[in-house]
């Protein structure tokens, strides 16, 4: 059974949902995204799919009625992304602050004080603060629980400029997080909002899948996200470590600002005022043959990078930089550890890899051989067809694999805090595997929950309404209800709803 309280709900993403408005009023031009998604050259290689955002969902001004379809579900929480560069579309790097740093020159502390907050007010777009503000008091209204991730990807275009980044080979920029500047305009947009909305939110995510930004963005740089930069793979190594360094400082610095600047329990029964965390993509990666050596280190090595090394850092400082999996003493760094209060998993499906060994991969990036993703499992499988274990794929040619979902969540389990399933769901629209997806994978939920004792406090489904899905634009279907792009009507996907309907009202015996 699923605990008394457990909450239901679903997540957005604002640069996903919110834009669409038919006159074109709340268009948001000044993120890395938007720019990255417009560009001739992405367009025209299909490095990006030529949908454009602006023809999107509109969330942005039809909240009221997608917060009644999440209700009439009978969810409880509502999971919502807010835009940097809604609030801070000019730069903020005038506004001064008191910033520490270390010897071997890591940011260790940032101060933001009355002043600086003042002075952030001055620049930041108060109608779109506000706005922001009128959805979550309607969710509030409404009975929702609401969390709050300030950073789902994007970047305001004066803090990352992802064509002069790519085009100048990370010589010029702004260059977002390659930059150890982009940690300190972080926390002052972090701790702005907190001092702003804090009363309002229950819980705040300060990243949603830092993972994924600098795995994407920088080592796999033709996987549609920016920069892009072509690199040689030792190069792209270091700036994936760079990249990935910079936000676990920003993590950290962001929740020390969030927890002084949040002084106030948006419900009685809240367990503090303001309650912490990160949201992390985690997949089970196994080896395609488990006696061969290369092929087991392979996929520990993967599962290390991918989904323990910023848990980790967050948690016990241990910043394993090397990649060798080993704690080594100058590795744990103080001023980083002790910074989660909760952990959200976004799961989808699992990897299975081989080892190729390399001698130049051992003495250059300090790791015995180079994964290699093995296709016809997990994500690299056929698109509405099946993988080579007989299991049905979706539209992104996902494996459905449930199986995983239950390791996943005992794995990370470890870290002793308060679990969210902050996102779970699948492309499929035409509502063939969905029903059967959702579950699947809440029966194995409900198992780990009722008879593994493992503190998952709730779950969130990807996601209510279809979504612009960033380098794949309008092609992936993910909602509950699909989406006439002409006149945002929402279209109930029949079986799916009624799933979870079922599901959420009458309770996990009808899983």
């Amino acid at each position: 059974m699923f605990p008394e309280g457990f909450l239901w709900g679903v997540s957005e993403a604002g640069f996903q949902f919110e834009m669409g408005d038919p006159s074109g009023r709340n268009i948001d031009p000044n993120s890395d995204w938007f720019k990255w998604v417009h560009d001739p050259l992405n367009m025209g290689s299909g490095i990006v799919s030529g949908d454009l955002p602006e023809n999107g969902i509109n969330y942005w001004e039809l909240y009221e009625s997608d917060h009644e379809l999440a209700k009439a579900l009978g969810m409880n929480a509502y999971r919502l992304g807010v835009e940097w560069s809604r609030i801070f579309p000019k730069s903020t790097l005038e506004v001064r602050i008191d910033a520490e740093t270390t010897l071997d020159g890591r940011v260790a502390r940032i101060d933001l004080d009355e002043k600086a907050l003042e002075n952030l007010e001055k620049l930041a777009d108060m109608n779109a603060l506000n706005h922001y503000g009128r959805m979550i008091e309607n969710l509030r209204e409404k009975g929702f629980k609401v969390i709050v991730c300030l950073n789902h990807f994007t970047l305001p275009i004066w803090v990352h400029d992802p064509v002069i980044a790519r085009d100048s080979k990370l010589r010029r920029g702004p260059r977002g997080w390659y930059d150890e500047r982009t940690i300190i305009e972080f926390v002052k947009y972090a701790g702005f909002l907190a001092w702003r909305l804090g009363a309002k939110v229950d819980m705040w995510a300060t990243f949603n899948e830092p993972n994924v930004v600098a795995e994407m963005g920088y080592f796999m740089n033709t996987s549609g996200f920016p920069p892009g930069v072509r690199m040689n793979a030792l190069t792209a190594f270091k700036a994936f470590k760079r990249v990935l360094m910079n936000m676990i400082v920003a993590h950290a610095r962001a929740f020390e600002a969030i927890k002084k600047l949040d002084g106030q329990r948006a419900d009685p029964d809240s367990p503090e005022a303001a309650s912490v965390g990160i949201i992390q993509n985690v997949i089970p990666v196994m080896a395609l043959d488990h006696s061969r050596e290369a092929d087991s280190h392979a996929s520990r090595f993967l599962r290390h990078v991918h989904n323990d090394l910023f848990l980790e850092a967050a948690s016990s400082g241990w910043v394993d930089l090397n990649l060798n999996m080993i704690r080594e003493k100058d590795e744990v760094k103080k001023d980083i550890g002790g910074k989660l209060d909760w952990l959200g998993l976004n799961y989808y499906t699992r990897m299975v890899v081989k080892g190729r060994e390399s001698l130049l991969a051992r003495l250059l990036m300090g790791i015995r051989g180079i994964p290699e993703i093995v296709e016809g499992y997990g994500l690299t499988c056929k698109a509405k067809d099946f993988s080579r274990d007989g299991r049905p794929t979706s539209d992104f040619g996902w494996e459905l694999y449930p199986e995983g979902f239950g390791e996943m969540l005992l794995e990370m389990s470890k870290y002793g805090k308060p679990i969210l399933v902050t996102e779970n769901g699948v492309a499929d629209s035409e509502d063939r595997i969905r029903p059967r997806y959702i579950v699947e994978h809440l029966r194995v939920l409900e198992e780990i929950v009722s008879m593994r004792h493992v503190d998952v406090k709730g779950y969130f489904h990807w996601a209510l309404t279809d979504n612009y899905e960033w380098a794949q634009g309008f092609g992936m279907k993910f909602g509950l209800y699909s989406i006439d792009l002409n006149t945002k009507k929402r279209i109930p996907r029949k079986n799916s709803i009624e799933t979870v309907r079922r599901i959420i009202q009458a309770g996990p015996e009808n899983l």
